[in-house]
């Protein structure tokens, strides 16, 4: 067993990335964003999951926009283009999947 904790980094710093874990065919990562900040455009060559746990991301996904919330959950196919912007201070989980 491995808890990892993912604390409240904004209230120290603006935009937190941090890769929280590794397993042999997934990598764990937390991204803080407060409101307005933004990640640019990029795509990764893994599936990738995005779990909002607090706030409200609107990302770009091949020129789609999607608001993603704690009440659903954006799932991205390798080489997807994507964007994001944080419409709420958010803390995201994103899993990215070895296909």
């Amino acid at each position: 067993m491995n808890l990892i904790d993912t604390k409240n980094q904004l209230s120290e710093k603006y935009k937190h990335v941090e890769k929280v874990a590794n397993v042999d065919n997934a990598t764990f990562m937390n991204i803080q964003l407060r409101a307005g900040e933004e990640v640019v455009e990029h795509d990764a060559n893994k599936e990738v999951f995005i779990i909002v746990r607090k706030g409200k991301v609107r990302f770009i996904v091949e020129g789609e926009p999607v608001d993603v919330t704690p009440n659903n959950v954006l799932h991205m196919v390798p080489l997807e283009r994507h964007s994001l912007h944080a419409v709420e201070d958010s803390d995201v989980l994103v899993i990215l999947v070895k296909p």
